[in-house]
């Protein structure tokens, strides 16, 4: 796995299950995985003699992050080495004009979207699709990062100010955001889990509920869109597919990712089996497993860094009185806004698993308060 974060991490106590080796190429020592025991070779991901170092010595290449190069993955499969997914498909992931063009090409629902490099190319398309805008980094944004919303041409000037290359997306009304995550082997079988709906604030997942509360109708065209996003693409492994619901239950894609995603974490609790089994499964074309739930609901809440120091060790104790909370760290340096770890609770109703795991979150990274004790 090209990475070494906590993607790679936790795909790392899947491996230990299955009884596969998992090497992780990894920049610095003290990655996620690494901590974790990961078998870890030591270069960066647009290093082409790293990457070939790295791939004679595994059976099959496959990645914990987008920020590969694409002349390397071509390379590496160029010279018979497996990699999944390929370059051609994480393209999709690592380029949104790209995506954007591609996925319109085949009639699926998109926003309208234009490459713009100046402010008059902004202004023109919000002449015809209004403000605000959406400016997006089509390279290399994530967790927010490389989007914006705009309000005028003065607030577009000052985003492309910064350089790169952009694009501009309508801005969609939004009643719920959910994603669609599917395992999907080489030659094409798939399995796909329940619906996630996902909460985001500044463009970074916050927290999620499984499965998403909409109507069955919302949620079994959100799985064909989602399972036709990853045929399309190519996709081997885990495919996350995010899409907005409107207000009249119109599904518009939003992005994707061609690895295991921030949606699908609670199934390592939620699922019969978590996205990382089946996305070593899927990578390896081993037979894919049950992605049916549980229990009737899982809700998530990922763990950001406070702005004080970090105190999650001396916390912990008093967090675990939670008794049907799993909590996940990552073993990564504590930055406010960083994501340190996830908390993710089962149980009958959503509302009361996803308020049971805001309370253990709100012990770790929050007030510090204990939590109340749960019943026997």
């Amino acid at each position: 796995m090209v990475g070494g974060g906590q993607l790679a991490r936790m795909t790392h106590a899947a491996a230990i299950d299955l009884g596969i080796d998992l090497y992780v190429l990894a920049v610095h020592p003290d990655e996620p995985a690494a901590l974790a025991g990961a078998v870890t070779r030591l270069g960066a991901p647009d290093d082409l003699e790293a990457l070939r170092a790295f791939a004679v010595e595994v059976d099959v290449v496959t990645l914990d992050h987008e920020l590969v190069s694409d002349e390397g993955l071509a390379a590496l499969a160029a010279s018979g080495h497996p990699v999944r997914p390929s370059a051609s498909a994480l393209l999709y992931a690592k380029d949104k004009l790209h995506a954007r063009t591609e996925l319109a090409a085949l009639g699926l629902p998109v926003p309208p979207f234009a490459p713009v490099a100046t402010v008059d190319e902004v202004t023109a398309f919000a002449s015809q699709h209004g403000w605000p805008l959406v400016c997006k980094a089509t390279r290399g944004g994530y967790d927010g990062r490389g989007v914006e919303v705009v309000d005028d041409a003065d607030a577009a000037a000052a985003v492309l100010a910064r350089g790169g290359e952009w694009m501009v997306e309508a801005h969609v009304d939004i009643s719920v955001e959910v994603a669609v995550v599917t395992a999907r082997r080489p030659g094409g079988e798939h399995v796909t889990y329940p619906v996630v709906e996902t909460v985001q604030q500044d463009g970074q997942l916050v927290e999620l509920v499984q499965p998403a509360r909409i109507t069955p109708d919302v949620a079994a065209r959100a799985v064909a869109l989602g399972t036709q996003v990853a045929e399309a693409v190519g996709g081997v492994g885990i495919v996350a597919v995010e899409l907005f619901v409107g207000p009249d239950g119109a599904l518009t894609l939003n992005e994707l990712a061609l690895r295991p995603h921030n949606s699908g974490h609670a199934t390592i609790e939620a699922a019969t089996t978590s996205q990382f089994h089946n996305h070593l499964r899927a990578v390896l074309d081993w037979p894919l497993g049950d992605t049916s739930l549980r229990a009737p609901a899982a809700a998530l809440v990922n763990l950001l860094g406070p702005e004080g120091p970090d105190r999650i060790a001396e916390r912990l104790p008093a967090a675990l009185e939670v008794s049907e909370a799993a909590v996940h760290l990552y073993g990564k340096a504590s930055r406010p806004g960083r994501k340190i770890g996830h908390v993710t609770v089962l149980g009958e109703d959503a509302e009361v698993a996803l308020a049971r795991a805001r309370e253990v979150a709100d012990v770790l990274v929050g007030s510090g308060r204990p939590a109340t004790r749960s019943e026997p």
